[in-house]
């Protein structure tokens, strides 16, 4: 049973049928526009970042199945906070902020591609990326929030 993989790195809700799909999967024989309008299906909540997409293909049946890969944490983050890149100078300017409530829900949505133990762990690497970016956290410097964690004020968050 032969298997053929593509993988590629799509936006969100907008794969096409041009490159770097649809050259791809049209020697493989499936149905590359039933393809395309199952990953943007599958990737439609991640409108406008990047994807990591995988399509297997059954050299035999034709049948494929398609893996959708999370965006970067980076990518995550920007969304909740409705800007469009990141902080030129981190540390020094602060470009947007985002709720405890988001940073739970990257998290979570992390967790399950991650090794942490605990979605606190992941949480706090979560608001590293933060730092990178110029996020701020409940109005707070990421520094100034991982504190309030490691005391524990955010515990029912995490629960």
């Amino acid at each position: 049973m032969g298997e053929q993989k593509v993988s590629s790195l799509v936006t969100g809700g907008a794969a096409s049928a041009g490159p770097p799909l649809g050259p791809a999967l049209g020697p493989l024989g499936v149905n590359i526009m039933e393809v395309i309008n199952s990953i943007n299906e599958k990737t439609k909540d991640f409108e406008g970042m990047k994807v990591p997409v995988t399509v297997i293909v059954n050299s035999d049946t034709k049948k494929y199945e398609i893996e959708i890969g999370i965006p970067s944490a980076a990518a995550l983050i920007m969304k909740e906070a409705g800007i469009q890149k990141g902080s030129g100078t981190s540390g020094t300017e602060w470009v947007g902020d985002i709720s405890m409530d988001s940073i739970v829900k990257v998290a979570n949505t992390k967790l399950e591609k991650s090794y942490a133990s605990s979605l606190k762990s992941v949480a706090k690497t979560i608001i590293g990326t933060c730092v990178a970016l110029g996020v701020k956290v409940e109005g707070k410097t990421p520094k100034e929030i991982t504190a309030e964690i490691n005391d524990g004020k955010w515990d029912s968050k995490f629960q």
